[in-house]
């Protein structure tokens, strides 16, 4: 990310809680005008794609970026709840300037935010961010804004959904059908809670769902990717052959094998990087990873003769080094799975299908499929702070960092940062013995509370 001091933008897009600066009516209002003064073109049509969760602030922070981007002679093509991942597809297939995302993610119900995607599916890069901040915060936009009689429309495309769900369908094998397969899906109650089941349910799948009932105030509580419990109770309770768990924007997913046992992100890479790399497919044979991937699946991959490249943390880097250095696999431990050849972002969907299409052709439960990655012990603790003071400047939490980086030596790892979106510090610890890992990580997260935490 740029070294400029943002004012709005984080690691993914615009975020806070919901009718409270900066995720409100007004700044949600600039920064629909501000994506559309950047991408507006003189001739031409100019539209933006614009999405949402099924947050019930959402009415709100929807209505406001109408109201920016048509003011700015641009039209607004209205999908209504639909996977982030989903936006980034229709924007790209319609040929819109942009898509726009109303969600806070895996985030709880008191927060929103605001995702931003160029007119091919990518998100936005920093310096586009940087120039829409600076149209916001010099007062240009209102000098930006048409006339009356050229003004933008805000129309719905009510096949969004059904363009997504195809589009998904025709990634997985032709001569494969998920027939006889009992799925157990849990939608989070979030932008996946029609699409999703309809995917699965058209390929064959028999599925079982929880989380598809949104009531605007029940979007990842105690459901989906960040409370996978849940789904891995039900697929035990159905006897089902796998279960899978969106989070609230449907952009990432976690799933479970037969056994109930939980296949984070780490695991799911290395089942479809392995499956890649024996079909001669994966790009350089090499996979995109994060600073909190499992060092488990840097040995795992290894051993295949496939490397690791590790990014900063947040789907939009590791897409960035995706796209710089050729490649077409890479996710994160959270379930973000980026197929570069399939899509533009993380596509928590297209990640489960995937690893069914693996299951499928090797004829092997997941169970068994899961093997080739056993993660090494790791804690992380989050902890909530007044104030993002830099680390390097916290004695004592330095000092316990020190600590513990001279003890792991390189035999472990130990990542200390802080949430691109929230005030909340993250110590992150793996090493080979766990309890050992819990001790170090708790000591550093102690020190946090004691130097900065939240009183």
């Amino acid at each position: 990310m740029s070294e400029i001091k943002r004012k709005l933008f984080g690691t993914d897009g615009v975020r806070g809680v919901a009718n409270r600066h900066p995720m409100e009516s007004r700044i949600a209002t600039q920064l629909g005008q501000a994506i559309a003064a950047v991408y507006r073109e003189t001739a031409g049509l100019n539209r933006i794609v614009l999405g949402k969760d099924t947050r019930l602030s959402g009415y709100v922070i929807e209505s406001a970026l109408i109201s920016g981007i048509c003011s700015m002679g641009v039209d607004t093509m209205l999908v209504g709840p639909l996977p982030t991942p989903g936006i980034a597809f229709i924007a790209h297939s319609m040929r819109a300037k942009a898509g726009v995302m109303v969600s806070a993610s895996h985030n709880p119900i008191e927060y929103n935010g605001i995702k931003f995607f160029d007119s091919k599916g990518f998100k936005l890069p920093d310096e586009i961010e940087l120039k829409m901040e600076e149209l916001i915060f010099s007062n240009r936009l209102d000098d930006m804004r048409t006339p009356p009689e050229a003004m933008g429309r805000a129309f719905r495309i009510d096949d969004a959904g059904g363009r997504y769900i195809q589009y998904l369908k025709s990634t997985f094998p032709q001569n494969l059908t998920l027939d006889g397969v009992r799925i157990v899906l849990d939608c989070a109650n979030g932008a996946g809670y029609k699409v999703a089941p309809t995917i699965f349910r058209e390929l064959g799948a028999e599925v079982v769902t929880t989380g598809i009932s949104p009531n605007g105030l029940n979007i990842n509580f105690d459901c989906g990717a960040l409370h996978p419990e849940r789904m891995a109770r039900m697929v035990r309770e159905h006897n089902a052959h796998v279960g899978i768990a969106l989070d609230g924007d449907a952009d990432r997913v976690i799933m479970c094998d037969e056994n109930g046992e939980i296949v984070d992100g780490d695991a799911i890479v290395a089942v479809c990087a392995m499956h890649l790399h024996a079909k001669g497919s994966l790009a350089k044979d090499t996979v995109v990873g994060t600073k909190m991937s499992n060092m488990g699946l840097e040995v795992a991959l290894a051993a295949h003769g496939i490397k690791l490249l590790r990014a900063d943390v947040g789907d939009r880097y590791v897409m960035d080094v995706m796209r710089a250095e050729g490649l077409n696999l890479g996710g994160e431990t959270s379930g973000h799975i980026i197929f570069l050849h399939h899509t533009t972002s993380g596509d928590g969907t297209l990640a489960a299908l995937r690893v069914l299409s693996v299951m499928m052709q090797q004829g092997r439960p997941l169970s068994e499929v899961r093997r080739v990655f056993t993660a090494f012990p790791q804690v992380t603790l989050n902890v909530r702070v007044r104030e993002k003071r830099p680390i390097e400047k916290l004695e004592r939490v330095s000092a316990e960092v020190e600590k513990a980086r001279r003890e792991l030596g390189d035999k472990g790892r130990l990542l200390v940062r802080y949430s691109g979106t929230e005030k909340i510090a993250r110590v992150m610890v793996e090493g080979e013995n766990e309890a050992r890992v819990t001790e170090l990580a708790r000591s550093i997260a102690d020190a946090f509370e004691q130097e900065i935490g939240e009183k």
